[in-house]
């Protein structure tokens, strides 16, 4: 199993001010967990490449790529573009920069050049529709991936999962009358981004998730609602955006994850993708602001990609599936600290308090799921 680990140093120099929650420190949190559990020694790293206009031009029309090349302010200076979204300086280069990782990785899978792909870079990108760029993102990076997969390579058949807490808005904007690309996002109901929650379109399919659902409900969800679609539809490659941000640790929403839930579902993208595309997955990280919690999340989702086991017995309650089992099989079995890292306002507390943890629904942990 060859997983590739694409990033760059320039996506931390994308600055949105000192309490916003999309943080050059998020890639500082990942990468220190990575080096402390030596998961980074099992992946080859490669640096990003920045997205091309012809690139880009795929997925935003020119005027508007042109007309955010116009925004830029002056080195120290920040410019706000929306409620959420800041720009300074060097905040294109970075945009860049995640979008190409996306584009390199989509190189190495089709080329045989690597089994699978995990893009850490910054700013995100499922929130930037077509011609809007807003929820902290410019590019849509997995987007500019996927038509470039399909432009450059002929792929046809593209799905593109989602696992953050806030519905890619941007994904379905941009692929909602493009029935070769099946979007499955999960999420939680009734919050932002409060556009697109209701689909029209049989190859977008949302999962929502109530506010205070934890393992249990995700996975129940995730199983009943994707496999059969991911099956029928016959991906010949798999996207995956991989927001950390419906973890119970972390401040922007309620839903109670844990870091192997992280595990789980992506040993699942990959049963998939071992039926339909020959192991063919390139997954790009959105969201995840309680670093801490990023950071393990993050680990156990690379771990899966590069055939790890997850530590203290954790993947087996993940429902580790075997090769050739179909994760649905096991329903019905046992199933399935960094003394650098900054204090928790980095992530979006200001006030450096720190805020409650969300409880789950249930008891979900004596459920026989786990």
């Amino acid at each position: 199993m060859i997983t590739s680990y694409i990033s760059h140093r320039d996506c931390g120099q994308h600055f949105m001010g000192p309490t916003h929650p999309e943080s050059p420190l998020r890639l500082q949190a990942i990468e220190r967990q990575l080096a402390l559990s030596g998961v980074i020694q099992h992946v080859q790293q490669y640096s990003a490449r920045a997205a091309t206009l012809e690139q880009l031009a795929r997925v935003h029309p020119m005027r508007h790529l042109q007309a955010l090349e116009k925004c830029p302010p002056q080195a120290g200076q920040l410019l706000t573009i929306n409620e959420d979204t800041v720009m300074c300086a060097d905040s294109l280069v970075a945009a860049r920069l995640a979008a190409g990782a996306v584009v390199r990785g989509v190189d190495q899978v089709m080329r045989d050049q690597a089994d699978n792909v995990f893009c850490a870079v910054r700013p995100p990108g499922h929130h930037a529709e077509r011609a809007d760029a807003m929820g902290f993102c410019f590019y849509n990076n997995v987007a500019v991936g996927a038509l470039h997969a399909r432009q450059h390579y002929g792929v046809k058949r593209i799905a593109i999962l989602d696992f953050d807490v806030h519905q890619g808005n941007g994904t379905v904007d941009i692929f909602k009358h493009d029935p070769d690309t099946l979007v499955c996002s999960s999420f939680q109901d009734a919050m932002y981004p409060w556009r697109y929650l209701e689909s029209r379109w049989e190859h977008i399919h949302n999962t929502p998730l109530s506010e205070g659902s934890g393992s249990l409900a995700f996975r129940r969800a995730i199983e009943a609602q994707w496999l059969k679609k991911l099956d029928d539809f016959k991906p010949e490659l798999i996207l995956i955006s991989a927001g950390f941000d419906a973890h119970r640790e972390d401040p922007m929403a309620e839903l109670c994850l844990e870091d192997d839930d992280y595990y789980w579902v992506t040993l699942l993208a990959m049963d998939v993708a071992r039926r339909h595309c020959q192991g063919r997955i390139v997954s790009v990280l959105e969201g995840g602001y309680c670093l801490e919690a990023l950071g393990r999340s993050t680990e156990a989702h690379l771990k899966a990609l590069a055939g790890l086991p997850m530590q203290d017995g954790l993947d087996a309650r993940a429902g580790s599936h075997r090769p050739g089992q179909h994760p649905s099989d096991q329903l019905d079995l046992a199933p399935p600290t960094v003394d650098a890292l900054p204090p928790r306002s980095a992530s979006g507390t200001p006030d450096g308090s720190q805020p409650p943890l969300a409880k789950p629904a249930e008891d979900e942990r004596d459920h026989p799921l786990f």
